[in-house]
């Protein structure tokens, strides 16, 4: 199995019977546990009743582009922080790290070690830098010192591609999620979940704003870690708190013994493994620093230094859930014969799901029943707040950089800017509806692992220059995000997410060339060597001056918003 084989989250039944779990998870896949899907789908409504609720009473707070983009600017740092996990811990993190450490052992970790390690590089280079630039969006740090309209054209237009990358991984994420712990069987009914999905992230975003998503992100990060602790104690406790009893148990039951504790099991096996991974793991480190929308997250808060305790609670928050995904993969491994994870999903995304079943006394039990409940509306939520910061982001440079600053060239007021920003939000939540009853079946972990290389290649280098290099002109920020958004989307198309392997796009087709399935390695560095070249060659002198003013604003926030 590939790197971005990690989480395709499956939907079928389950037709090996391997135990009570598997028959357990396959009655309700197939419908035959309908007192475990009554609890789920009440758990599922009173979440989403909750956070609507809380919307709409952020949407009566909004009352201009301020509250709408940044929230008023009114967050502390330890509430943007909690958002900011809320954020970033995604469908990936919770499904799929945990089936990859289940099927996986040492391999399966190094995803979690690959996100974390990300957010230094957003601490040290970008988040305080970032929010003393600007105001609402990336576009608008980039546009300080260059010409306005084709800088903020190319930021709008990476920013969207890249959230619609990520959008697709979670729509897709969420749809299958749903229909396989519903029992939904038929592809209508898929068809409409995913449409379910995308009205209710339409509803988060247009009516409350960063307000809004801002709280409901801070719920479900409360959420999520309260429910992985609540796993993480009880699957300790069956070990007598001894990791190393539970991680001798999780190699024996494996199958792999020694060898599923140690590098090399997944990654090992081939020379293309080896680099593809290398690739992955730069996209992921390199990526996080890129992805807009945790990079408008940083306006949210009143300071600077707001901003950067802010990321310091990320880390310890983000850290804190990571290590508890130790327990939760080699928990499953330990629990759960590798077998029966396979078949109900052969990659192991429901590996989650189904030791919370067994540690909750099994599948026959109403504790399994009761904790499958709650993990299963706790992944929901997850799925829910990650598209809504992704929507809003999106729908806010669309409305800043392109409709405010592009195509009205500054001449709007704020109302109609907020109403255009809404109007986005349908726009680009319709899009990402149909796009992901498309894409149900495709490769979730491939999509979030792009989404994360495009945000590096086109989004990073830009921002670093921008920032640091007072040589950088519009020329070499132009052939930055454009070059690095081309190369990265046309290494992927012609990639094994797309063709030749039965887990692409179109698994009859094969007409890849480029051998891995992360495009890191080479749109990377070919993003900063186009920013570079693109400045040497230009014919525009930099603006040293206007360098020199964002170099005492970025560093010391005077003049700040």
């Amino acid at each position: 199995m590939s790197a971005a084989e990690l989480i395709v989250i499956g939907t079928g039944r389950i037709t090996t019977g391997t135990g009570r779990l598997a028959d357990g998870a396959a009655q309700l896949a197939a419908g035959g546990a309908g007192e475990h899907r009554t609890l789920i789908i009440t758990l599922f409504a009173v979440f989403v009743a909750a956070t609507l609720g809380i919307t709409v009473w952020a949407g009566r707070q909004t009352k201009g582009a301020e509250d709408f983009y940044a929230g008023g600017r009114q967050f502390s740092g330890f509430q943007n922080g909690l958002a900011i996990s809320g954020d970033y811990m995604s469908a990936a993190s919770f499904l799929g790290i945990a089936g990859a450490i289940a099927l996986f052992g040492y391999d399966g970790f190094l995803y979690s070690i690959g996100f974390l390690v990300a957010w230094l590089v957003a601490l040290l280079l970008v988040a305080e830098p970032l929010r003393n630039s600007g105001r609402f969006t990336m576009g608008d740090v980039l546009a300080y010192r260059m010409r306005q309209r084709p800088v903020r054209t190319a930021a709008g237009v990476s920013t969207i591609v890249v959230s619609i990358f990520y959008l697709l991984a979670q729509m897709a994420g969420a749809g299958a999620l749903v229909t396989l712990l519903l029992g939904i069987t038929s592809e209508a009914g898929k068809i409409l979940v995913v449409v379910l999905v995308g009205i209710v992230m339409i509803l988060y975003v247009s009516i409350g704003g960063m307000k809004g998503t801002t709280w409901v992100q801070m719920v479900k990060a409360v959420l999520l870690i309260a429910g992985t602790l609540l796993i993480t104690f009880l699957v300790m406790l069956k070990f007598n708190f001894n990791i190393s009893t539970l991680l001798g148990k999780a190699a024996e039951e494996s199958g792999k013994g020694a060898a599923f504790l140690e590098p090399g099991l997944k990654y090992g096996v081939t020379a293309t493994s080896k680099i593809d991974f290398i690739s992955l793991g730069i996209a992921l480190v390199l990526g996080t620093a890129g992805l807009p929308h945790i990079l408008i997250r940083f306006y949210t808060v009143p300071t600077a230094k707001a901003a950067r305790k802010s990321v310091n609670w990320a880390i310890g928050i983000i850290g804190v859930f990571y290590l508890m995904t130790i327990a939760l993969g080699f928990g499953a491994a330990a629990l759960i014969k590798p077998e029966t994870i396979m078949a109900s999903n052969k990659a192991g995304n429901t590996a989650a799901p189904l030791l919370a079943q067994e540690i909750g006394g099994g599948a026959d039990s109403t504790g399994g029943a009761i904790l499958l409940a709650v993990i299963s509306a706790v992944a929901f939520a997850t799925i829910l707040a990650v598209v809504a910061g992704l929507t809003l982001a999106s729908s806010s440079s669309f409305a800043h950089d392109l409709y405010v600053n592009v195509i009205r060239k500054g001449q709007a007021t704020e109302k109609e800017e907020v109403r255009a920003a809404r109007w986005a939000t349908v726009g680009i939540g319709a899009v990402a509806i149909v796009l992901g009853v498309f894409a149900r079946g495709l490769n979730v972990a491939g999509l979030v692992a792009l989404a994360f290389a495009v945000a590096a290649s086109a989004n990073l280098p830009t921002i670093l220059y921008s920032l640091f290099w007072k040589r950088f002109t519009t020329q070499g920020a132009l052939w930055s995000i454009y070059g690095g958004l081309a190369s990265s989307v046309l290494l992927v198309l012609f990639s094994p997410v797309v063709s030749g392997k039965p887990t692409s796009m179109f698994p009859g087709a094969d007409f890849h060339f480029f051998p891995l399935e992360n495009p890191g390695l080479i749109s990377i560095p070919l993003g900063f060597l186009l920013g570079w070249l693109g400045s040497l060659l230009s014919k525009e002198e930099p603006d040293v001056k206007k360098y020199a003013e964002l170099e005492v604003r970025s560093l010391t926030g005077t003049g700040a918003h």
